[in-house]
């Protein structure tokens, strides 16, 4: 519910701060004092029209917040929108936030990111419905009807076994698709994968097998001048020249002096172990040169193997894949492809008869759900229109449209047709109305709007206060065309719909509002030349006085009067009628 609002230059509010609380809130005030006004700021919160003829004058932007506590059942609905964009802080309450500048630009936010005005109106339309707005109602969107009414129906295991079944057939349904179209082209493709996969394990690539290829390349197409460097590095280190003696030489004659110096000066016997260790050193080395030298292979028949080998791999790898992993997955799924094309025929008719049998059994539950429904339409006409009579609409009518389409795809009807279904079942639902007698039952989002379309949708509002998930709701011009006994009718009713949601609601009825829960008064000033609204909250003595002073002049009758319609209000909250 909305529990905060807070708005800044708005049109003729500079700063407003209110906390509303659960229940119903009334808003009151002479006209002109600002209520429209708050009421457009809470529409353009919800990513409605903006521009830049609302900042107030002398200020660079105005800005609208409204925080939201989450309770009921569209807490879930609100967290997986905030999951899936990545804005969810705390999973208790949403912030949002519009604002415009004076230059024209408006800006977006969800707990204090910035958002789409798309998102907005997405996540807006799940916390609030302003009834008299009709491009905010949720009741006028045709999609929304269907379920409302499985809700009221209490249909929800019905249509889950329903679902159930439904996402059953389109697994199967994909999957005779894609057999119907390998088998289309099955020669071509069969001829294709064999090519690919024979192909492919005829090479017996081995991961690695590049690399080693390579490095093998390396060698082989160096190897006169890995030769001539280890055999100078040898020459150089055992074997030496007539100019030059071998470095082992050296070092062992170094050794030998340094032996005997040690037996003389056995201080110096470290030095003679390190001339040592150091002739064993070059002996290794020049073991290992020998060694490496006998591996060099002079062979340009390897060398052009290799190269071969290398350009094969290159090639599969260039057709199936940037690796040798990848070219053998692709062998693999060539072969499991072919295995499948082969065994198609078999698997079509399985596939077959099993979309068959989940066409019968769907076609028997969604005609259960479809009388499920029905049964619940005829309940919720009749609940809508005893609302209504309440209300001094007598004559008006309230019925649910059923409607199916024919589809050769579709479910067995039981007269041998088949009807079109999606995820809900086989029934199109729309709700009807015929305010007036005479006019016929048109569809809802057809009504006419005013204080007629108010008091439609406070009557299924009542009726469907268990269906909606919407917890916040907003009336403005309820109390258009009717007098105080309806009003104070309309106050009940909307009382006993803040039992299940929070109602705000803008009157001028003073029977309507003394059935608040809360009382907020709209007042108009002039300071300093500027104009200023300002919303107060009523309680005791100062709301008898705004009740007498909506039912006229302030007196000691009109004051009685206040005070024995709040008596009476509240005598109806307790017995509830």
């Amino acid at each position: 519910m909305l529990t905060e609002l807070r708005i800044q230059n708005f049109a003729i509010i500079d700063r407003l701060e209110v906390k509303f609380g659960a229940g119903l809130v009334i808003l009151t005030g002479e006209t002109g004092a600002g209520k429209s006004i708050l009421l457009d700021a809470v529409m353009m919160l919800l990513g409605g029209r903006a521009d830049q003829t609302i900042v107030r004058t002398d200020a660079d932007r105005a800005e609208v917040e409204g925080r939201f506590t989450l309770k009921g059942s569209e807490k879930q609905a609100v967290q997986e929108i905030l999951k899936r964009e990545d804005l969810l802080d705390d999973p208790q309450t949403i912030t949002l936030t519009r604002e415009v500048r004076r230059e024209g630009r408006t800006v977006a936010r969800i707990n204090g990111r910035t958002v789409s005005v798309g998102l907005l109106k997405e996540v807006g339309g799940l916390l609030v419905d302003i009834h008299g707005q009709a491009e905010h109602l949720s009741l006028l969107d045709v999609r929304a009807h269907l379920g409302l009414l499985d809700r009221y129906a209490d249909s929800a295991p019905l249509l889950a076994d329903y679902q159930q079944g439904y996402q059953q057939l389109l697994v199967t349904r994909r999957e005779l698709a894609e057999l119907r179209q390998a088998q289309a082209d099955a020669e071509r493709r069969t001829e294709m994968l064999t090519f690919q996969a024979e192909e492919i394990e005829a090479a017996k690539l081995r991961p690695g097998e590049d690399e080693e290829l390579r490095k093998e390349r390396e060698r082989l197409a160096n190897a006169e001048s890995l030769s001539m460097l280890a055999q100078q590095a040898l020459t150089a280190l055992d074997e030496g020249t007539p100019e030059a003696p071998a470095a082992t030489d050296l070092v062992g004659q170094a050794a030998q002096a340094l032996t005997r110096l040690s037996q003389i000066d056995s201080a110096q016997e470290s030095l003679s172990n390190q001339a040592t260790g150091l002739e064993d050193t070059l002996a290794d080395l020049a073991r290992g040169l020998r060694n490496y030298l006998e591996t060099i292979e002079f062979n340009p028949k390897r060398l052009e193997d290799v190269e071969e080998r290398l350009n094969l791999i290159h090639l599969l790898t260039r057709k199936y894949g940037g690796s040798i992993p990848a070219v053998t997955a692709f062998a693999a799924d060539a072969r499991r492809q072919l295995d499948t094309i082969t065994h198609a025929t078999e698997r079509l008719a399985e596939l077959e008869a099993a979309e068959t049998a989940t066409l019968d059994s769907l076609a028997r539950k969604g005609a259960a759900l479809s009388r499920k429904r029905q049964e619940a339409s005829a309940q919720l006409s009749k609940g809508i229109e005893i609302e209504l009579d309440d209300l001094r609409m007598a004559q008006a009518q309230f019925a649910v449209d059923f409607q199916t389409r024919p589809d050769p795809q579709g479910l067995p009807a039981p007269d041998g047709g088949r009807l079109a279904f999606d995820a809900t079942g086989q029934d199109k639902v729309e709700f009807l109305v015929a305010p007036n007698p005479g006019e016929g039952l048109k569809p809802l989002a057809r009504i006419a709007s005013g204080g007629e379309t108010s008091r439609l949708m406070l009557a299924l509002k009542n009726v469907l206060a268990r269906a909606d998930q919407v917890p916040t709701l907003i009336f403005d011009e309820i109390d258009q065309g009717i007098g105080g006994r309806v009003g104070g009718v309309v106050g009940q009713k909307l009382w006993n719909l803040g039992r299940a949601h929070q109602v705000l609601c803008v009157t001028h009825l003073p029977q309507l509002a003394a059935f608040g829960d809360q009382h907020w008064q709209a007042q108009k000033s002039i300071l300093d030349g500027r104009t200023l609204t300002r919303v107060t909250r009523l309680e005791g003595e100062a709301r008898t006085l705004e009740l007498a002073q909506m039912l006229g002049e302030v007196s000691e009758g009109t004051l009685r009067s206040a005070h024995d319609i709040l008596q009476t209000a509240q005598a109806g909250k307790v017995t509830g009628k």
